[in-house]
């Protein structure tokens, strides 16, 4: 038996931007084609409905954060990762190293 395919629920920005253009586009192009036909009206509809869902699709979807089956732990770590990392260790090493090489002079309180 085959596993039934999950589909992606719509998100609200995705209903509201389809929603504000089917309503939008219909209004704009009743107006401006000054139909009164009953076959106008369902043409300019049914390209309204198409009209506003190619926008609700083209709307980018959240990704949802997998982790990856095939990567070892050890690279995935690695790769999120700054790059700055190492230079920081060394600017911090030399800091360290700077700072106990000079004495330090320091009057005691009286």
């Amino acid at each position: 038996m085959p596993r039934p395919t999950v589909t992606p629920r719509p998100t609200a920005a995705q209903l509201a931007y389809g929603s504000c253009t089917v309503i939008c586009s219909t209004l704009a192009m009743l107006l401006l084609s000054e139909t009164s036909s009953g076959v106008g009206i369902v043409i300019i509809a049914l390209a309204a409905l198409a009209l506003g869902l190619l926008v609700a699709m083209t709307i980018p979807m959240p990704r949802s954060r997998v982790v990856a089956v095939n990567r070892p732990a050890t690279q995935t770590a690695q790769t999120q990762t700054p790059q700055t990392q190492p230079e920081t260790a060394s600017a911090t090493a030399s800091i360290a190293a700077a700072a106990s090489e000079r004495p330090v002079h320091e009057r005691a309180a009286s």
